[in-house]
């Protein structure tokens, strides 16, 4: 008995020791410096990393285009490049996003508007079929998460996690960052003037 009630004891200190451990884990990762700390109504949520500084290279980040072929950022040298990056365009805003950018981009000279998500390019592709959307360049970063981790980017928790966190970066014509937005809360939309008025 003495046996039995010294093993119960033992086991019960593992778990709480576990369970501290665990905590202590968590609050480390939420109260990592290194991570963006945004909300989704209201709650807040975690990206892997925090957003590149301005003057950043980013041409050599690539996604995946509709027919699966490889987009490389390299291949807008010379043209100022707008990526519009959202969780997945089967939210509202998402799909908001992309349409307001649409209209946008159809008076934007030396310019180009890539739309970024993790949904697979034939459904950003149908979903631009539905819409009339002509303007934009989709772009899927469903097979590199490196996309998202180098632009810090990623979800890390809740229940979104492992999509991109809703954020606009504007290049210049070299592949360098020249003006960057991460939305605090999932749920509104950029600010599209801002973006815009970055690539006059």
């Amino acid at each position: 008995m003495r046996l039995l009630t010294r093993c119960a004891a033992i086991l019960v200190f593992a778990a709480i020791t576990a369970t501290a451990v665990a905590s202590d884990d968590a609050r480390r990762a939420y109260d990592n410096p290194m991570q963006e700390t945004i909300t989704l109504g209201g709650n807040p949520i975690h990206t892997v990393g925090k957003l590149p500084a301005i003057g950043d290279d980013l041409s050599s980040l690539t996604l995946a285009a509709r027919d699966l072929s490889d987009i490389h950022l390299a291949d807008f040298h010379g043209r100022k490049v707008i990526l519009n990056i959202f969780p997945s365009l089967d939210t509202q805003v998402c799909a908001t996003s992309v349409r307001k950018f649409n209209v946008a981009a159809a008076k934007l000279e030396g310019a180009v508007l890539l739309c970024v998500s993790v949904d697979l390019p034939f459904a950003m592709s149908r979903f631009c079929s539905t819409e009339g959307i002509e303007n934009v360049v989709n772009g899927s970063a469903f097979r590199d998460p490196e996309f998202g981790q180098r632009l810090g980017l990623t979800i890390a928790d809740g229940n979104m996690r492992g999509l991109l966190a809703r954020a606009v970066l504007v290049l210049d014509e070299e592949g360098k960052l020249i003006y960057r937005e991460l939305v605090s809360e999932v749920a509104n939309e950029p600010n599209y003037e801002a973006a815009l008025a970055a690539v006059k």
